[in-house]
C-alpha cells in the first residue's frame, strides 16, 4: 500500500526534472517530511525552501496542513538556524506577531487582529486555535530534544537530542510520563557561546539515549560513556540525573 501511494504521488506531483508541480511552502514541507520523494529530492526541496525563506523575510505562508511540520522539516534536513529564524520572526505573518499584538493564545489566522486593531473577520476568527500552535511540538521534540522511541513507546525509552541553535541562552522543559517526570535543560557556557551544558532527568524504571548535536566535541560527563556513531556522539543511560558538557563543532 505504501509503495502504491508513493508511486501515485510521484506520478501526479513530481515533474520529470524532479521539481514539484505545486510550488508552495506546504508542498515542499510535506514531500520532504513524509518521505514522499527520494532523499536526494527531499534535500533539494529543503534547500529551495531555505532559500525562499531568506528571500521573503521568513514569511509563513502555510495553513492547517503545513504549519505543524515546517520547523520539523527544516531541522531534520540540517536547517536548524532557519527553523529558529522562522520561530522568532516578529512581524506578520509569524507566531510572535500575535504575541506582540497581545495574544495569550494562538489565533486561527496569522493576522486575526490587524495592526490597526480591526479583525481579520468578525464572523470567522477564532482566537484560540490549535493549528498554528502546533509549533509547540517542535519546541519539545527538537528545541529540547525530548523524543519517544517507537520500539519502546510511552517514554519507556526516551531519546534526548536537543538542537540548541544560537537564538537562546538556555531552554528547559519537562514531560510528565506514566513513569514520572522527564526533564531537559540546556544552557550556553559562560563566556563561550559554543559550549553547551545539558542537565537531564530520566524517570525511574526507564532508560534513555542521549544524542549530541552533529559535530560535537570535547565531551565531558561523569558516569556516561559516549561513542561516535556516524559522526554523532551517543550515550545510553538508566534513570537518574545526568550532566553533559560539550563544544559544538
Amino acid at each position: 500500500l505504501h509503495k502504491n501511494i508513493l508511486e501515485a504521488f510521484r506520478k501526479k506531483y513530481v515533474n520529470e526534472d524532479g521539481s514539484l508541480s505545486v510550488q508552495t511552502q506546504t508542498a515542499l514541507v510535506l514531500a520532504a517530511e513524509f518521505d514522499l520523494v527520494s532523499k536526494e529530492l527531499a534535500e533539494r526541496y529543503m534547500e529551495e525552501l531555505a532559500r525562499r525563506l531568506k528571500e521573503t523575510n521568513y514569511d509563513l505562508i502555510t495553513g492547517f496542513v503545513g504549519t505543524p511540520y515546517f520547523c520539523h522539516a527544516l531541522s531534520r534536513s540540517g536547517y536548524v538556524k532557519e527553523a529558529y529564524e522562522l520561530l522568532l520572526k516578529e512581524d506578520f505573518p509569524s507566531w510572535l506577531y500575535q504575541v506582540k499584538m497581545g495574544a495569550t493564545t494562538v489565533w486561527e489566522h496569522w493576522d486575526g487582529l490587524k495592526p490597526d486593531g480591526t479583525m481579520w473577520s468578525p464572523d470567522m476568527n477564532s482566537f484560540n486555535h490549535y493549528a498554528y500552535g502546533a509549533v509547540g511540538d517542535w519546541l519539545y521534540r527538537v528545541g529540547l530534544g525530548m523524543e519517544t522511541d517507537e520500539r519502546e513507546p510511552g517514554y519507556r525509552h526516551s531519546i534526548i537530542s536537543p538542537q540548541t541553535g544560537d537564538a537562546f541562552d538556555f531552554a528547559e522543559g519537562a514531560c510528565e510520563s506514566m513513569y514520572g517526570m522527564l526533564k531537559v535543560r540546556w544552557e550556553k557556557g559562560e563566556g563561550d557561546k559554543d559550549v553547551r551544558r545539558l542537565l537531564i532527568t530520566v524517570p525511574h524504571n526507564t532508560t534513555a539515549e542521549i544524542r549530541l548535536e552533529k559535530g560535537a566535541c570535547q565531551v565531558r560527563s561523569e558516569g556516561l560513556e559516549f561513542a561516535s556513531e556516524d559522526g554523532i556522539f551517543i550515550a545510553r543511560c538508566g534513570s537518574g540525573q545526568w550532566e553533559v558538557s560539550y563544544r559544538r563543532g
